[in-house]
């Protein structure tokens, strides 16, 4: 019944996700153990276009990079059209990840995932969530300005629009901003990348 709404409504883009697993000790009841499955069931449903998430660096419940890539290849054999990164600071593991996507046969775009750091607290939770990297310049950058809010904010905005310049020039399909409902900063970012 969900999917007919959304056909009412002519939506026809869904971002085909498990999410996050709850806490510990709250039950959950899931039709869709892997988001293969809910893919499965959107393509079966519809002409919908499915982004489904990627990870550079490997999902952190996954025990190894060649398991991570096997579960794409059947993520995208299940009818995903478009990939989104999780985030990463690093861009050379970006540019590795794509090379590792064309000789697994995955030839879909593949939209990297940015997210500019406001705050040391952010990094940390992000951190202990998910598996990302921190490169050295980006943890000096936050150790130099921790006391600093607003040095802090500009400097991981300007961190951010240095990637994505550099993500453009390397021709990436497309760009997808993490901002935690902080439109602002997409606006920043917009504002910047158009001058």
């Amino acid at each position: 019944q969900i999917l007919s709404r959304l056909k009412e409504k002519n939506i026809s883009n869904i971002l085909a996700m498990r999410g996050d697993m709850p806490q510990e000790g709250i039950p959950i009841k899931s039709d869709y153990t892997y988001a293969q499955d809910l893919i499965r069931h959107l393509k079966k449903a519809g002409d919908f276009c499915i982004a489904a998430a990627c990870y550079p660096e490997g999902h952190l419940e996954c025990e190894s990079l060649t398991l991570d890539r096997q579960h794409l290849k059947e993520k995208v054999n299940s009818g995903v059209d478009f990939l989104i990164t999780q985030l990463f600071f690093s861009n050379h593991l970006f540019y590795r990840f794509r090379e590792e996507l064309a000789a697994w046969g995955i030839q879909i775009p593949v939209l990297a995932g940015i997210m500019p750091i406001l705050s040391r607290g952010q990094l940390a939770h992000l951190a202990k969530l998910c598996r990302v990297s921190i490169p050295p310049r980006l943890e000096k950058i936050i150790t130099r300005f921790e006391n600093d809010p607003q040095s802090l904010r500009a400097a991981g905005i300007d961190f951010a629009l240095e990637q994505i310049l550099d993500l453009k020039a390397s021709g990436v399909d497309g760009i997808h901003l993490f901002t935690l409902n902080r439109p602002e900063v997409a606006r920043e970012i917009f504002a910047a990348l158009a001058n």
